[in-house]
């Protein structure tokens, strides 16, 4: 391939770095690179398109990390043998019908408890910027803002939700496709309405998120648990167990609980399996925005070709859960059925917070927003790991992982991590049981918190000599 089709574009949005790392995917999706063929050293691409080192380094260092390119060292980097297969994904953004088109862990309830799964940083949200933001959509009010709001959501609000998953998240897609809804089981419920028949089956990742779980199971579905291992859902498995589901939810960017990322051949096993099924998948992209080492790993939806894949995210982690909001991104060819049962459905709740989320993207401040809680929550992590290692000495294993707002921490002898989390909880500390996540259990439990609210190593210390003695005893 020669490296002049590589040339970024300097005067698009998108940045050079990300606009590398496209240029390689869409050259090896099309056949162009080759699984085994070399590429250029980090250092003589960079001299033949006058970037900077450090700018082709990143978009290596996302391609590598997910498994289209492998280092082997003083041979080289070469394109990933493994990729035989790999999807064409979508070339851009597209369209629906012009009759659309011309339609413009546990978490808990109450006060925040320390350790609690699932909250975001608090007390680094901007609040000055959103209540200033707040205050000037309320006086602008318009009696077009005062009539019944847009099932769907917001426009503006799904405009930048949209050019928000093109730049960060590899994401082609159009306003259109995208449904705000009233949190992540709303857009569950949106998608059983539209799509899935009470008793329907579906594959679950075992452990998976238990909200998840307990919604579709509320809903009717059958559950067919599927383990995880270190490459994410195993995929042959699931097909053991049930060839024939009907849907698969999984979180393959930061896998909930665990913590690892679902591998790029898993990824296109499971897309090859709900291409020939005819089955969907639900991807959770829960919180993808938070990874510490490289960039976020690209989406399944990434590489949807067939229009398989069902995406959701949230703005519960990455600004705050009392929002109540999260967005659903459907293939093309479902827009006029998602509609209709949206219709029926009702709103995505308050056009103001939509309004005001909207604002809060546009204007540039979520994106900074991100980039300050990525910084803030690696340091915060640390704290609560340094902490955790002098207090329990082999006790626990505290579970690697590049992302994410808690952490795993496995036991390491066989007790009950139920009686554990119970005793904890009896101190006011929010930690939740490893084996409540699961369906089948395996192997020893574990204890999952949340480390986003650990202001200092002094609060780190502080909370797991409470949670030293809440375990001895429990």
């Amino acid at each position: 391939m020669d490296m002049q089709h590589l040339n970024p574009d300097r005067s698009h949005q998108a940045p050079i770095f990300m606009q590398l790392y496209q240029r390689y995917r869409d050259a090896i999706n099309t056949g162009k690179l080759q699984p085994g063929d070399r590429v250029p050293s980090v250092r003589s691409l960079a001299s033949e398109l006058n970037l900077a080192r450090g700018t082709v380094e990143r978009a290596y260092q996302m391609l590598t990390s997910e498994g289209y390119f492998l280092a082997r060292g003083p041979a080289g980097t070469v394109i990933s043998p493994q990729l035989q297969g790999l999807a064409v994904p979508a070339s851009g953004a597209t369209t629906v019908s012009g009759k659309t088109a011309a339609r413009a862990q546990t978490v808990a309830v109450g006060p925040p408890r320390a350790l609690q799964l699932g909250l975001p940083a608090l007390d680094a949200f901007p609040r000055k910027t959103w209540v200033r933001l707040a205050a000037q959509n309320l006086r602008s009010l318009d009696g077009a803002a005062m009539s019944y709001p847009d099932a769907q959501g917001h426009a503006p609000l799904r405009r930048a939700i949209a050019a928000y998953l093109g730049v960060s998240r590899g994401i082609a897609c159009s306003h259109e496709q995208i449904f705000v809804t009233a949190g992540y089981r709303s857009a569950l419920e949106l998608i059983c309405r539209t799509l899935l028949k009470p008793g329907a089956t579906g594959w679950y990742e075992d452990p998976g998120y238990i909200f998840a779980r307990q919604f579709l199971q509320y809903a009717g579905m059958r559950l067919v648990p599927v383990p995880v291992d270190e490459e994410g859902l195993n995929v042959a498995t699931g097909q053991e167990r049930d060839a024939k589901a009907r849907f698969a939810v999984v979180t393959p960017t930061h896998q909930s609980p665990l913590g690892m990322a679902m591998s790029l051949p898993r990824r296109l096993q499971l897309l090859d399996w709900a291409s020939r099924a005819r089955a969907w998948i639900i991807e959770d992209d829960y919180d993808s925005e938070f990874r510490y080492h490289g960039q976020p790993l690209a989406p399944l939806k990434s590489l949807d070709r067939d229009g398989r894949v069902l995406y959701t995210g949230t703005f519960s982690k990455a600004l705050f859960p009392g929002l109540g909001l999260a967005y659903l991104v459907v293939p093309v060819s479902q827009v006029e059925r998602f509609r209709a049962a949206a219709d029926t459905k009702g709103g995505a709740g308050s056009l103001h917070l939509q309004a005001t989320v909207a604002a809060f993207m546009e204007q540039g401040h979520f994106a900074r927003h991100l980039r300050k809680m990525r910084a803030l929550y690696a340091a915060r992590r640390g704290y609560l790991v340094d902490a955790l290692l002098q207090q329990f000495d082999g006790r626990l294993h505290v579970q690697s992982q590049a992302g994410g707002i808690h952490l795993l921490a496995k036991l390491t002898r066989r007790e009950s991590d139920r009686s554990l989390a119970e005793a904890a909880r009896a101190d006011g500390l929010a930690i939740a049981a490893l084996s409540q996540w699961q369906i089948r259990r395996s192997g020893y439990g574990g204890l999952l918190m949340g480390f986003a609210n650990v202001t200092d190593p002094t609060m780190a210390s502080t909370l797991t000599k409470r949670l030293q003695a809440a375990l001895r005893s429990g």
